[in-house]
Order: C-alpha cells, then sequence, then structure tokens
C-alpha cells in the first residue's frame, strides 16, 4: 500500500494549492435517475454531532497550537499532571475552561442542530465530579481533574439552548475503584443524579474513553480486558437500574483497522485488543461505537506508534478510503459479537493529536463531507466529530469563534441531506465521488452531494432543474471558502448569511476540479422520499 500510496501523491502533489479553473473535462458520469435512485437506508436524524472535549468544560492541558513558544504552562495555570500517561508533555498547553454561555457559540452550535453533544475524551476517564459547593481547586488522589456543578450545568443549559443530547463517559481512575482495583458507580450516581436534578438527561455514554488505550487514559498499570470486561459488565448493571433511558455504547475502541501501516497507538503504554474486550464485555450494548482518525497530527511525529500522513495526500483516493479501512475492522467485530447493533463513531477528525495544520483549511473539508457520505452509505447511525471549537480539527476557531471550512460544509449537510440514503449508481473513483441523499424538508426531493478531488473537470447529466451549492477555495489550504463564487462569512452582527443555491437547468452540470457540490433536485419526485 506504502507504494501505491507514494505512486499516487505524486500524481495529486500540486492539488493542495491548484487553480480551480476548468481543465479538460471527462465524459459526464452515469448516475441513476433522481426519480429512480433505490433507498440504501436511513441514518439518525442526529447524526452529524460534535466533541466538546471534557477537558475543555473543566479547564485544563490540551494540545499545544503549531508554533507556540509557550513552554506548556501559562502563570497560575494547574502543574501538568493531566498529560496523559507515557505522552510527552511539551506537546500540551493550559487552556481555560470553555465559555458555553457565549451567545455566538450557542447560535452557530444551534445551527447544525438536532445533533448530539458528546463531552468525554482522554481527560474525562480522571475526572473527579464535585457534587458539592465550592467545588475543591484540586483533585483528590486518584483524579487529575475537577468537574464542578456550575460548570456541568453549562453543560446541560448548551445542550437545552442547541438542540443536541448529551453523550458522555464515566471516571474510570483509580479513585473511583477499590481496595481491589474494581470499579465502583459512587462517582457515576452523583453525575447521574446531578445530571437530572438541573432538567438534564445523558442520551447515550460509553464506559470509558479509548479502552485500546487503557492505561494512557488512566486506568490502573497493567489494565487489561478482562478488567475491561469486568469493569464494563458492573457499569451496564448499574446504567440499567438507575438510567434505563441511557442508550449504553461500547467498546469506544480507537487505532486499528485493516491498513497495518496505519494502526495507531498513543505514546509508551500498552494497548488492548477491541476483540479482547469483546470476548470478555458480554451483550450489554445498544449501539457499537469507535473512533476513526487516519493518522496523527504532525504534533506527534516523533511518538511511537503514530503514522503521518501529508497535505499531498488530502485527496488521494488512499486517504480518503482510510475510513472504510477503519469501518471494515470494527464492523466484522460488530458482526461477529454484537450483530444488528448500529454503529456509531463517537470521535473523528481528520488526525489524532489536535489535528494538521490544513485541518483548518478547505482542504480538509474534502475529507470531512466524504468521510459522512461513506458512512452513511454503510448504515453507520451517528459520526462526531472532534471538535467544536478546539484546537485545529474544531470546526469553529477556538479564540475568535470563526467558522472554518468544515463549519460551512457540515452546515450545508445539515441543510440539505435527508435521512435517506440512496444509491447514486456511481462507484467511488477519483473525481467520482457522488453521494446521494433524499433532500431535507423536500418530499420527493434528491440531493447530490458532488466531490471532485481530481484535476480534471467532471459533469453529470441531470434530466431536472436544480439548486447549486458549490463551496470552493484558492488555495485549496486556505481558511476561508466561497460558495458559489462569494465568501462565506458571518455578518456584522456575527450571524449567518442567507445560504442561497444557484438555479441550474436539467442538462450537464460540470464541477471544477478541486470544489465540492451540493446539488439539491426539489421535483425529483423519488417514491422512497415521500417522507422526507
Amino acid at each position: 500500500m506504502v507504494q501505491v500510496f507514494a505512486a499516487f501523491a505524486i500524481v495529486v502533489a500540486s492539488i493542495a494549492t491548484l487553480s480551480v479553473h476548468a481543465h479538460a473535462q471527462e465524459p459526464p458520469m452515469k448516475i441513476a435517475s433522481p426519480a429512480n435512485m433505490t433507498r440504501v437506508g436511513s441514518i439518525n436524524e442526529r447524526y452529524q454531532s460534535y466533541n466538546i472535549e471534557m477537558l475543555e468544560v473543566t479547564g485544563g492541558m490540551f494540545w499545544k497550537p503549531y508554533g507556540s513558544a509557550s513552554s506548556g504552562q501559562t502563570s497560575g495555570a494547574p502543574d501538568r499532571s493531566g498529560v496523559p500517561a507515557g505522552m510527552d508533555p511539551n506537546l500540551y498547553e493550559y487552556r481555560p475552561p470553555v465559555d458555553l454561555s457565549n451567545r455566538k457559540l450557542r447560535r452557530l452550535a444551534a445551527a447544525l442542530g438536532p445533533a448530539y453533544v458528546r463531552v468525554s475524551g482522554t481527560w474525562a476517564n480522571t475526572m473527579y465530579f464535585a457534587d458539592a459547593e465550592p467545588a475543591p481547586s484540586s483533585p483528590p488522589s486518584g483524579f487529575n481533574s475537577v468537574l464542578s456543578r456550575e460548570r456541568w450545568k453549562g453543560v446541560v443549559d448548551f445542550a437545552a439552548a442547541t438542540d443536541t443530547r448529551i453523550v458522555t463517559s464515566m471516571a474510570i481512575s483509580p479513585g473511583v475503584r477499590d481496595a481491589d482495583g474494581v470499579w465502583t458507580p459512587g462517582q457515576a450516581r452523583e453525575f447521574l443524579d446531578y445530571t437530572r436534578s438541573v432538567g438534564g438527561d445523558i442520551a447515550a455514554a460509553e464506559f470509558m474513553n479509548e479502552p485500546t488505550m487503557a492505561t494512557m487514559g488512566g486506568a490502573p498499570k497493567g489494565y487489561d480486558a478482562a478488567a475491561f470486561g469486568r469493569d464494563f459488565k458492573l457499569f451496564a448493571s448499574f446504567a440499567r437500574q438507575v438510567a434505563s433511558g441511557m442508550r449504553i455504547l461500547g467498546p469506544g475502541a480507537v487505532g486499528e483497522t485493516t491498513a497495518s501501516d496505519a494502526m495507531i497507538r498513543y505514546g509508551s503504554q500498552a494497548t488492548v485488543a477491541t476483540r479482547d474486550m469483546l470476548q470478555q464485555m458480554g451483550k450489554e450494548i445498544d449501539a457499537f461505537s469507535y473512533h476513526h482518525y487516519g493518522a496523527a497530527s504532525r504534533r506527534c511525529a516523533g511518538t511511537p506508534g503514530m503514522p503521518q500522513t501529508s497535505a499531498d495526500a488530502a485527496l488521494s483516493e488512499e486517504w480518503l478510503a482510510r475510513t472504510d479501512q477503519t469501518l471494515a475492522f470494527y464492523r466484522n467485530l460488530r458482526d461477529e459479537f454484537e450483530p444488528g447493533k448500529p454503529m456509531w463513531v463517537t470521535e473523528t477528525a481528520d488526525a489524532a493529536c489536535g489535528g494538521n495544520p490544513w485541518a483548518s483549511t478547505f482542504l480538509d473539508t474534502f475529507r470531512y463531507l466524504d468521510q459522512l457520505g461513506r458512512l452513511a452509505k454503510q448504515g453507520v447511525q451517528v459520526v462526531i466529530h472532534n471538535t467544536l471549537a478546539a484546537s485545529d480539527y474544531g470546526l469553529l476557531d477556538q479564540k475568535t469563534l470563526k467558522p472554518r471550512p468544515n463549519y460551512w460544509g457540515a452546515l450545508l449537510w445539515r441543510r440539505l441531506m435527508g435521512t435517506t440514503v440512496l444509491d447514486s449508481g456511481v462507484e467511488i473513483a477519483e473525481g467520482q465521488h457522488v453521494y446521494a441523499h433524499c433532500l431535507h424538508g423536500a418530499p420527493g426531493g434528491v440531493t447530490l452531494l458532488v466531490i471532485n478531488n481530481s484535476r480534471t473537470e467532471t459533469a453529470v447529466d441531470t434530466p431536472l432543474e436544480s439548486k447549486r451549492y458549490t463551496l470552493s477555495a484558492e488555495p485549496l489550504q486556505n481558511g476561508g471558502v466561497e460558495l458559489n463564487g462569494a465568501a462565506l462569512k458571518l455578518d456584522d452582527s456575527g450571524d449567518l448569511p442567507a445560504i442561497e443555491g444557484a438555479a441550474t437547468a436539467a442538462g450537464s452540470v460540470s464541477f471544477a476540479p478541486g470544489t465540492i457540490t451540493f446539488l439539491a433536485i426539489e421535483r425529483s419526485g423519488n417514491s422512497a422520499c415521500r417522507g422526507s
């Protein structure tokens, strides 16, 4: 695979800076008639969702921005005790708690609703929930951070204001374990009870974040599959008793894939194979969850077990297909151990370790939207992007809350792609990534998502008029993006602009190289879309 990838990278090496003016055009792609596109499945109405790291809520050590000259600590900030085990402390920098009451943040998040907001991450594993006021200024022994009532109520209020439902995970560090090292539910009980007391609701929860990397994530040294299986059963029994409406997700694994050269390991700590965990867990989950990162970011280039990628590869078929390879690995395990259970991707982005520098540019929007299209067509029910507004892979800039290109792609997906998934009739190939859904809010309508990741203009023939929404940027590593040739940006009041499609006549519709287009065909008359 490495040789194939290297050869392909030569072909696409200039894509990251190409002009999107028309090159020679390929013959039109043969797509199914929109009226006759067959239904292949459906997705959760909250399919496209996002993470807010628990560390953002509490404050703490998170991925240091590229180019930061900081020593990893700001004046008055906590020490580096919150850095995950086995990871280089120099990769991190203190960040204060996020203000979830911020009007702009709530308004931009609400535009992506309905969605799930997952508040979890590595740091949730070692979090102490302070069920009393005032919260302690430092965590008790066996924990690395403190979540106060006030901070968690901020999450509950944010969810209510943004049409999101909360997904989370439990603390699993030594502080919640008995003398024999067995997980106990006291902290989880207080956490769930308080959530209900302030009008909140936990829609779904994993036992812990990324048990594949359990020791790195704060579990006791030597924690293995048998220990995880024992504790997971205790958690599941507890959850069924005290939170019967909360869906149990698991195992929440990460790093495994059918592509052996893309396996991810965080740091020097041992890993736990998902197969081994599933053999110990019993039949307790309501949905099978996993995480996907196609590579690790440049931050972790010197860390063992961290495969790399490059901007030159961002539009390659090999890179985009890594989504399929990870899904295939975990779907095979799902089929063996939990057949028929829905699949959730509870954390994903361009790269682990906070994202690559180009994650905040239009270049990554190809992966973002292609991933949503691929996974929906293969039956995945929920995809939770990491993050809403933290680090380079955030949909929003964490300081200014300026929408990045992936946010604008997410907004168009939310508005145009319904929950019924159709077969476009186009097999994925370079320049021919075509996904079809029922048009959101338009009975009988169809939306095509056409991603041209090639250096050649492509086209489709459509029998009906449509509205066209084409995203583009020059160069592709641009922090801004245009819709139908006009820059997308918030207005002077910080509100979203009107998003209007360009009327497009029936016939041949062309797509410039390095562009992403949604075609909304309202009058398709597709019988599978009558209920959309």
